[in-house]
């Protein structure tokens, strides 16, 4: 079984911030880009940040200059640090990775998602 794992979620106040992290488990072989989407109700799932495993980052323009996307290769883990919080980033954040795994090869593998909440 291979699982990604979030925690970090919660409520904030518009200008806050809060620190995603994500860590995968189980038969994985490699683990390749890591990263971030939300999807907040009524609206389409949308990538926020990821990062290869050589360490290129991808932001989506919305986020730019307001999170940060990190990786620690040896705990197979990702990480969201998100500042100057607004409103509008409200929706629930999910984890995901491209794995190459022992026994089911390569594929897409999602976390079950932590809820973001901006007050302003």
């Amino acid at each position: 079984q291979v699982q990604l794992a979030e925690s970090g979620g919660g409520l904030v106040q518009a200008g806050g911030s809060l620190r995603l992290s994500c860590a995968a488990s189980g038969s994985i072989f490699s683990v390749n880009t890591m990263g971030w989407y939300r999807q907040a109700p009524g609206k389409r799932r949308e990538l926020v940040a990821d990062i290869t495993n050589f360490g290129r980052t991808n932001y989506a323009d919305s986020v730019k200059g307001r999170f940060t996307v990190s990786r620690d290769n040896a705990k197979k883990a990702v990480y969201l640090q998100m500042d100057s919080l607004k409103p509008e980033d409200t929706a629930v954040y999910l984890c995901y990775s491209d794995l190459l795994t022992i026994y089911r090869g390569r594929g897409d593998y999602w976390g079950s998602g932590t809820q973001v909440t901006v007050s302003s």
